[in-house]
């Protein structure tokens, strides 16, 4: 028996064949980069289906054989769990294959800000000379005298919690989905507020999955008791409120964020916080540091998330092993 396995909308442009290896005998890869590629008979045919986005509903009634739906990626926000639900076809992500990554560019975050990279960087561009000036770093601080604040002690906040250890910082970290003894086990210390960590951190580094409990999360209340606090966001950008990042910042609770992600990417609509970084304003200047949701990536992360997210289909429709399953009641 050969199993049809269908990409829509795929996103690398190359001979697809780091999805082909993973995939061994018994596979038939149908690749397509737009939607309008695929036939009603393709949709009808295939059993698996691996896409980075959801499919149009629409294509959705047309599913006959589809037996399981992969997003090759952690998050999964994008994707309507429900109507897979009611279709009775689970739908999968690929949590581990961007870990390192964004755990070792949230500690980059920290580091350019705390350690003045850009600011001294962008000074010397205008004067090299007048501007040699070691000493001027505003958000300096000896890091094994600071405290670091995982919001979401997963994989990835578990990978962040270990780098700050390992820099001598202190590590809290809130989290309510995580077990009893964690905390021992990794030697950090478990809060049951998010404002009391953010009244404690002179860091708090976000890692909390989007889903309707840490939808603005991080906002005005929790910001209330922040001191001289640098935010790093890599998760998701809906998580951190950033009308309530804009008034930290402006007064001063926040001294210095860092942000891989947005609410919205790349960002359509003007917003006072990134129209005064755009303007390159005196108040924020060297304060906010983005990135343009490029955390995860790297060559070898690129591959493991085509790979796994190739393989969780493939061992389901082989062995019946069913890995990665994402919980209905979590998303949106």
């Amino acid at each position: 028996m050969t199993f049809r396995i269908l990409w829509p909308l795929m996103r690398w442009d190359d001979d697809r064949s780091i999805e082909r290896d993973a995939l061994g005998e018994g596979f038939e890869p149908q690749f397509a980069a737009h939607f309008e590629e695929i036939s009603d008979d393709d949709w009808a045919r295939c059993d698996a289906i691996v896409s980075y986005v959801d499919i149009p509903r629409e294509s959705r009634a047309k599913l006959e054989r589809c037996k399981i739906f992969v997003t090759p990626k952690v998050g999964f926000d994008n994707i309507d769990l429900a109507a897979w639900d009611e279709l009775g076809i689970p739908v999968c992500n690929v949590p581990d294959y961007g870990t390192m990554e964004v755990a070792d560019h949230a500690i980059a975050l920290m580091l350019t800000l705390m350690k003045g990279t850009h600011l001294h960087t962008e000074r010397l561009r205008g004067d090299l000379i007048g501007h040699w000036e070691p000493t001027l770093n505003p958000f300096g601080k000896r890091l094994s005298d600071c405290t670091f604040g995982v919001v979401g002690l997963g994989r990835i906040g578990t990978a962040a919690a270990l780098r700050a250890k390992a820099f001598g910082m202190k590590v809290l970290f809130v989290d309510p989905f995580v077990s009893n003894g964690v905390d021992l086990a990794l030697g950090v210390e478990r809060l049951r507020s998010l404002s009391e960590m953010v009244s404690r951190c002179d860091v708090l580094s976000v890692h909390a999955p989007l889903c309707k409990g840490t939808r603005n999360l991080v906002d005005g209340t929790a910001l209330e008791r922040a001191s001289d606090l640098v935010l790093v966001n890599t998760a998701r950008g809906e998580v951190v409120d950033l009308d309530a990042l804009y008034s930290a910042l402006k007064d001063g609770r926040v001294r210095a964020a860092g942000l891989d992600v947005l609410p919205v990417e790349p960002p359509k609509q003007s917003h006072p916080l990134l129209d005064a970084f755009t303007a390159d304003e005196e108040w924020i200047r060297h304060r906010l540091v983005l990135t343009p949701h490029s955390a995860f990536f790297t060559p070898e992360s690129a591959r493991d998330m085509r790979a796994k997210g190739t393989e969780v289909a493939v061992r389901f429709l082989r062995d019946g092993i069913l890995e990665n399953v994402v919980d209905a009641e979590k998303g949106g």
